[in-house]
């Protein structure tokens, strides 16, 4: 099993895609941040938003179910709910899992 590393945070991510495309920190910060508002804007408008070649995101409504509260034991109601789900892409998948 892979070596657990720490989360890549944004200002590494842009700086790496800095250094592989040649564009500029601010660029790419700008691009990243159009990117991050689209996915939102569409994906609360539609239920669903697809970013071809990386996955898709979609809002869910999940169940009500009984819980437990890991400190004290005790058995609690959780309420149905809306969630934001990610579904990676098959090219993604085949290019992480791929020896």
């Amino acid at each position: 099993m892979a070596k657990k590393t720490k989360p890549m945070t944004k200002a590494e991510m842009i700086d790496a895609l800095a250094k592989d495309t040649g564009f500029t920190k601010v660029c790419i910060e700008d691009t990243y941040n159009a990117i991050l508002a689209l996915t939102a804007k569409e994906t609360k408008k539609a239920g669903a938003f697809t970013l071809p070649g990386l996955g898709k995101f979609a809002v869910v409504q999940r169940k009500a179910r009984k819980g437990r509260n890991p400190a004290t034991g005790e058995e609690m109601k959780i309420p149905a709910k809306k969630a934001v789900k990610f579904t990676v892409s098959k090219l993604v998948k085949d290019k992480i899992l791929t020896k």
